[in-house]
């Protein structure tokens, strides 16, 4: 049966993965967003519609959502204050909601993030995390129990794949300083292929694993090995042929140096490379907690990081 799905996110670097998966699948495809540049590698995609307006506009939101059967929502900020973080990871989840049940829309899978807690979010080290735990919260466990939504969240661990802006980063860096100093460097992370991410979003909407009796279905999306920070740059360094495959030395530095070098990245122009409240994230591991299902749960083997970022790193 065709389906019609609205992908909030979709000119990103995890939603053009999704897209392309849902069209393959025959599925109609609806991507708003705020600039149409964005989306000129998806607008080749057939059955794909590109759709210009800001998806914090509420009224705007509800025209956008009316008639799909389902929708993804992949929108996300890393960098931010407390405002910023709100709007984006509490509030649009909120209106999108809202605009779901007030269309009859089936089933809304949500995109979060590993280590989020919907149950304390205050608990979470980081306004991100705090900020997307309030998210899940609201789509989770809303006030009002005779509008529960069909929802579907999935948690990713840090996310590799051509084009990321993880591994491709740390090897780029690489490329330009003969060390590294590391903020964070016994940080360990359990990295997942976008292209797993992306299976296991197209999985949650074919409803491929029954809803759990009283709450809606939790995945954690992680890959199959634990990695520390140092180990993914000496990684990204040696595939990708720095310092003729040995990578730079790393110079792991104390927390409140690290604050420090965050705080300076946060005043140049543009995106920081890292902020203090990425350095606050990654006071948790970002691995698999064990108690929600993972990907196998979805019939997803997770693909090992190294083979497939050789693919990648090796051109970079």
């Amino acid at each position: 049966m065709d389906k019609n799905i609205l992908v909030l996110g979709g000119t990103g670097f995890v939603g053009t993965h999704v897209c392309e998966k849902l069209v393959q699948r025959g599925w109609t495809v609806t991507v708003p967003t705020r600039r149409l540049h964005r989306a000129q590698a998806l607008q080749m995609l057939p059955g794909l519609t590109v759709l210009e307006m800001d998806v914090h506009d509420a009224t705007a939101l509800a025209n956008a959502v009316r008639g799909h059967d389902a929708v993804v929502n992949l929108v996300a900020i890393l960098h931010g204050n407390a405002a910023a973080f709100d709007r984006t990871h509490v509030v649009l989840p909120q209106k999108l909601a809202k605009a779901c049940r007030a269309s009859g829309v089936g089933r809304l899978v949500h995109v979060s993030a590993l280590g989020v807690s919907d149950q304390r979010p205050g608990s979470s080290p980081s306004e991100y995390l705090r900020s997307k735990g309030r998210g899940e919260a609201a789509l989770l466990h809303p006030a009002d129990a005779a509008h529960r939504l069909d929802v579907r969240v999935l948690r990713p661990s840090v996310i590799f794949g051509a084009g990321d802006r993880f591994l491709n980063t740390f090897a780029a860096l690489q490329a330009i300083f003969p060390v590294v100093p590391l903020a964070c460097a016994h940080a360990r992370f359990q990295p997942v292929w976008v292209e797993d991410v992306a299976s296991a979003v197209v999985h949650l909407l074919e409803d491929a694993v029954p809803l759990q009796p009283d709450r809606p279905r939790i995945v954690e999306a992680c890959g199959p090995q634990v990695y520390t920070l140092a180990e993914l740059v000496r990684l990204a360094g040696r595939l990708s042929g720095v310092a003729h495959g040995r990578s730079r030395p790393i110079i792991p530095l104390p927390l409140w140096l690290g604050r420090l070098q965050a705080a300076l990245m946060e005043l140049s122009p543009g995106e920081p490379l890292m902020s203090r409240d990425n350095i606050a994230s990654m006071q948790v591991d970002n691995v698999a907690s064990g108690s929600v299902p993972g990907l196998e749960a979805l019939g997803i083997q997770p693909a090992p990081l190294e083979p497939v970022a050789r693919r990648y790193l090796a051109h970079s």
